[in-house]
């Protein structure tokens, strides 16, 4: 058994910049658990297709510099490399592959020790910091049916590039981004037939920054009421990018309303009306990675975990109902930029949570 003062959960951006500010503060010994055999977060496991051009670059962890780059270079091989060297550069104590079980408290002390159960072993410590993200947690909902289809299912998660459904007609499911990228990448080859439940919002604005502290502050709201989160995609809309512009020609974007139930063939909407699919392609998003917090009992009545911008910090990243538990990647920083910003904050708050521990002992 391992005895440290903090516990980061995870190790891709958030995880990483929250160490990166721990180790920076003083705030030792700690360590990264990471789930993952290799470096690069969720990255590593992003489809082949996915270019630097298509993520619009990444934010830089702090003290490093993303590497220079093509904007046709594969996303899942630079950026695991990026976070490798991150890793070696600054000596972060990670961990891996350790799978995390669960987190619960010791005993009653409010401010006491945690057990955080894992594949590995078990480590104590007195501050947890969670970074685990959403990619481990694909959300596809149930429509009646959904069980008898014949044809290929898959999730964002498991899409590896257009050229294993080339030629084949696929409903892609979904309202965010990623439906609007995988579209733009199958329609040029593939049949494709868009399906959300609601109309889609286009922004047709600049993406300033304004806009972008406007949507945060909306996703913030969110956590601050203890609602489950949404991510800032969805405040900000969506936005056709130059190599969408051929599927856009082709009618990808013509969307559909939600189909009422799966058959063995296709999908039947609730007019009687049919369409023959070979594929379903469910991009409907994730769900926050956190089923291992469940002995401590963090969520609302509402069903989110309620979160509070701790001391002088602008960012949301404390837990109102265990301030042992901080979140990076969570909600409002959800998003490269985001979780750089959450990493500071929680390590800050750690450190203060810390000291006052002491303090009470003392």
């Amino acid at each position: 058994m391992d005895v440290v003062e903090v516990v980061v959960i995870g190790a891709g951006q958030a995880g990483l910049s929250a160490a990166h500010h721990l180790k920076r503060l003083g705030a030792e010994p700690f360590v990264v658990l990471d789930a993952n055999e290799r470096p690069g977060g969720a990255w590593q496991h992003r489809w082949d297709s996915l270019t630097m051009a298509d993520v619009h670059g990444i934010a830089e962890l702090p003290g490093m510099a993303v590497p220079e780059h093509a904007l046709g270079d594969r996303a899942n091989v630079l950026v695991p490399r990026y976070f490798a060297e991150y890793e070696r550069h600054f000596d972060l104590p990670v961990v891996r592959p350790v799978r995390i079980t669960s987190v619960a408290p010791v005993d009653d002390d409010p401010d006491g020790v945690l057990r955080v159960g894992t594949t590995s072993g078990t480590w104590l410590t007195r501050s947890v910091v969670n970074a685990t993200g959403t990619w481990e947690t694909p959300f596809v909902p149930y429509y009646p049916g959904i069980e008898t289809f014949r044809g290929r299912q898959l999730h964002t998660v498991d899409y590896r590039g257009p050229d294993e459904l080339a030629g084949r007609r696929v409903v892609v499911v979904g309202g965010g981004a990623s439906a609007v990228q995988l579209l733009g990448e199958l329609a040029p080859v593939a049949d494709t037939i868009w399906v959300t439940r609601r109309e889609p919002v286009w922004r047709t604005s600049e993406f300033t920054r304004d806009v972008g502290r406007q949507a945060v502050a909306l996703v913030e709201e969110r956590v601050a009421q203890g609602l489950p989160p949404r991510s800032v995609v969805s405040v900000t809309g969506l936005m056709l990018r130059p190599q969408e512009e051929r599927a856009a020609e082709l009618g990808a974007y013509a969307r559909r309303p939600m189909f009422a139930r799966v058959e063995p063939d296709g999908v039947r909407w609730p007019d009687g009306s049919f369409e023959r699919a070979d594929v379903i392609l469910w991009a409907t998003g994730f769900r926050p990675t956190v089923g291992h917090l469940r002995p401590l009992h963090l969520r609302s009545e509402l069903g989110g975990i309620r979160l509070v911008a701790p001391f002088d910090e602008h960012t949301f990243t404390t837990s109102t109902a265990d301030p042992r538990i901080h979140f990076v990647g969570y909600g409002p920083s959800a998003s490269t930029i985001g979780a750089n910003r959450a990493g500071r904050a929680a390590a800050r708050a750690v450190r203060r949570q810390l000291a006052r521990g002491r303090e009470a002992v003392a």
